[in-house]
């Protein structure tokens, strides 16, 4: 006599809702583990940029690309051998559809290249003022590291340390000019992409693309993750000042920064 029997509704429903837990403990642990795997490719892609940074500009006496003559990605394209992917952050991959459909996780485009890494705009080479943006305050090369005095906080001449002088990183627009009265976007994803003026530009790499951190490439040519609120204390241009209001040493309190920042370190 067989005596084989199936799953009862009640056991095959016990058995889905282990599985259902199971997936429910696992998922943020693999997407955690997923997120962590990409912040280190995109590291791995920056200390590639390092190299690429270094044979432009030991090909071009030590300076840097002038914007003003044509962008950073057609500048540099016969160094980065044309690979598309070497502009993209592995997190933002995705091409947005439209000036409004745009996210720290998507790609920009411009002049046919589509981009999710920006440059530090004061490394350009210009050759008069932008404006406000004086001629003294840009690095212009890898060889003048000496600062200029902004105010009684930072002293004339002193010269800066390149592994503080930020290069290229996660961004969403593939340029951006900050300063150190940049205040944080209230929101995430408010500050937009494209020319945003003269003020608040930070913002452009103040993005949550890694868990509270993007990645950095430096003057030094090494690439290292910096946490969001860090950013305010780097030497973006030769006259920044790296205790602003936005640091720790400036004076910034938890309770200053807007609600999705709050609860991120404090430098």
């Amino acid at each position: 006599m067989n005596n084989r029997r199936g799953f009862t509704l009640i056991e095959l429903l016990v058995v889905i809702a282990i599985i259902a837990l199971l997936m429910a403990i696992m998922m943020p642990a693999l997407n955690r583990v997923k997120g962590q795997a990409q912040k280190i490719s995109c590291q791995a892609r920056l200390k590639q940029w390092g190299l690429v940074f270094k044979l432009y500009t030991d090909d071009h006496d030590g300076y840097f690309n002038d914007r003003n003559s044509v962008l950073w990605m057609p500048a540099m394209r016969s160094y980065y051998k044309d690979e598309a992917k070497m502009l993209l952050c592995p997190t933002a991959t995705r091409l947005m559809q439209n000036s409004s459909d745009w996210g720290t996780f998507k790609a920009a485009t411009l002049d046919n290249y589509i981009f999710s890494y920006g440059i530090n705009s004061w490394t350009n080479s210009v050759k008069v003022d932008r404006g406000s943006r004086l001629l003294e305050w840009f690095w212009r090369n890898t060889h003048n590291m000496k600062t200029i005095m902004y105010d009684t906080r930072e002293l004339d001449g002193k010269t800066a340390s390149p592994n503080q002088v930020p290069v290229f990183g996660d961004a969403t627009w593939y340029d951006a000019w900050p300063r150190h009265t940049d205040a944080p976007s209230e929101t995430m994803d408010a500050f937009g992409i494209g020319d945003r003026g003269t003020s608040g530009e930070m913002n452009h790499f103040c993005i949550d693309r890694h868990d509270g951190f993007i990645n950095l490439l430096f003057m030094d040519w090494s690439a290292r993750d910096i946490g969001l609120k860090e950013l305010w204390t780097l030497k973006w241009h030769r006259s920044y000042i790296t205790n602003g209001p936005w640091t720790r040493a400036g004076g910034a309190r938890p309770e200053d920064w807007p609600v999705w920042l709050r609860n991120y370190k404090d430098y």
